[in-house]
């Protein structure tokens, strides 16, 4: 039987496939709810006997329903938890991976089919995936009130919890604590690169890939001011006892209509074209400063970076109605005046994309200004403070049943997980996968698994002469320089990004 001891007790998997096995809903952490809410995740309770893990475990409080993902449901508390594939043991040992799944820190979970951790068990990694605290459960700023400590950040404080798990109890799964990669996409991947320069997180991991790392933090203030948003809403004081009398529904409930506020007036700022209303928050504490300013400062302690983006970002939230529509010049402008964005971008963009309609123009530079743009950084001010830094570039087009197939947001992580099988992923990849498809989705997974192993993807890293990229797409291109345009219309642009 495929029983594993941890710390809190005995776990039940099961066989995935012939040479892999999962172990599923394992917690690593209390339940975060009642005398617990709003506070550092606390050990999990220890159990007798064996508990049989063979399914996940509840998702994190949100309103989300994602395709062939389970959803939240009130009263489900044990969130907790951490997934793990491992190949069938042969003497342990094996290099780690652990994934921080994304969604605007206000969605998502482990359980999505695209993080299926399978194929890169074969691959020869010890896979794990966790689920952490989101929306204001995780991201909300909780006031001060002298008595009881309300952490900023405690979602990222899961994430630590997480991590300090897998160093206690990977290797009796066959994994390296030695040897941990940690990865994540979107808001995952800005999590990660919060991880690099937290002093909590120090140690805990050796590598890290980030895909499509997304560049907001937010200041207090800001994080205070979004509190008495959704605090209204609930129609609660934005106090302490105020706050924790309101549901974990009513916060979830609250924090959509903020959105939809946002979302209904054009006058509402930065926020109008991606009501995202919770990030880390710059505390000085657990988070001491903004990952662009503490990578540069050297504070990643020789952990190797991967950086990864796609090169139609927000293609995607167009296409699923996250995204304000800007279809006219006028629309355009005041989107670059919302954003503070240097004057010449758009025209540039505009020389650099001619004839393309206004919303083409829009699209291309929101995705370079919240991703692309911030990934290169990333890795450029990691590779200048002395790191070893790698880029790539998803990107996989084709022609699908309904048009052009773009490489949007979120349409690498199949293909690196080698997942693009799933039905319920045929959206994201623009219908069934093509025999190239799988070829590219083997070269991913092989690069991560090389890269976890041994800190190489297999392409020249990030140095002072040129920014080497890898360009994924269903032709196996070689590592080239960046292209000089539009990266140069972002040099005097302020970065990280601080909104709204």
């Amino acid at each position: 039987m495929d029983i594993f001891k941890t710390t809190h007790g005995a776990v039940r998997g099961f066989r995935a496939s012939a040479d892999v096995v999962a172990a599923l809903g394992i917690p690593y952490a209390a339940p975060p709810f009642g005398a617990r809410r709003f506070r550092e995740p606390a050990p999990a309770t220890v159990w007798a006997g064996v508990r049989d893990c063979t399914a996940f475990g509840p998702v994190a409080p949100q309103s989300a329903e994602l395709p062939g993902a389970p959803v939240w449901s009130p009263g489900d508390e044990d969130i907790l938890t951490v997934n793990i594939w491992t190949p069938v043991p042969d003497g342990g040992g094996l290099p780690v991976l652990v994934w921080i799944h994304g969604g605007a820190y206000t969605f998502g979970s482990s359980a999505q089919p695209d993080f299926d951790g399978a194929a890169l068990a074969r691959a020869g990694l010890v896979v794990v995936t966790l689920n952490y605290r989101i929306g204001f459960e995780g991201f909300g700023h909780v006031p001060a009130d002298g008595a009881t400590a309300h952490p900023d950040n405690r979602g990222l404080l899961d994430q630590v919890a997480a991590l300090r798990w897998v160093r206690e109890n990977i290797a009796a799964f066959g994994g390296d604590p030695g040897n941990v990669t940690l990865a994540g996409q979107s808001s995952g991947a800005a999590s990660v690169a919060c991880l690099l320069v937290m002093d909590r997180a120090r140690g805990l991991f050796h590598r890290a890939i980030a895909h499509s790392p997304a560049s907001p933090c937010y200041p207090r203030d800001i994080a205070a001011a979004t509190t008495r948003e959704v605090a209204a809403a609930a129609g609660c004081p934005a106090t302490p006892e105020g706050l924790t009398s309101a549901s974990p529904q009513a916060l979830v409930l609250a924090s959509d209509q903020v959105v939809d506020a946002y979302r209904r007036d054009p006058a509402s700022g930065s926020r109008h074209y991606d009501p995202s209303l919770y990030a880390p928050v710059l505390d000085g504490d657990v988070l001491p400063t903004d990952p662009l300013t503490g990578v540069a400062e050297g504070r990643t302690g020789g952990v190797d970076l991967l950086v990864c983006h796609t090169t139609e970002e927000y293609r995607l939230l167009d296409a699923v109605g996250s995204s304000a529509k800007v279809t006219t010049e006028e629309q355009l402008d005041r989107f670059a005046a919302d954003f503070g964005l240097p004057d010449g971008l758009v025209a540039g963009y505009r020389t650099a994309l001619p004839g393309a309609p206004v919303l083409d123009v829009y699209l291309a530079v929101f995705g370079d200004l919240l991703f692309a743009e911030y990934a290169h950084r990333l890795a450029e001010v990691h590779a200048r403070a002395g790191g070893r830094a790698f880029l790539a570039r998803f990107d996989r087009r084709r022609t699908g049943p309904e048009g052009l197939v773009r490489a949007w947001h979120c349409a690498d992580i199949p293909f690196a997980f080698g997942n693009v099988d799933d039905e319920h992923l045929a959206f994201l990849i623009g219908g069934a996968p093509t025999p190239e498809d799988h070829r590219l989705a083997d070269r991913m997974v092989r690069a991560w698994a090389d890269f976890a192993a041994t800190g190489d993807p297999g392409w020249p890293a990030v140095d002072d002469s040129a920014t080497h990229a890898r360009t994924w797409s269903t032709a196996d291109t070689p590592a080239a320089d960046v292209a000089a345009a539009p990266r140069a219309l972002w040099a005097v642009a302020r970065f990280p990004l601080l909104r709204p």
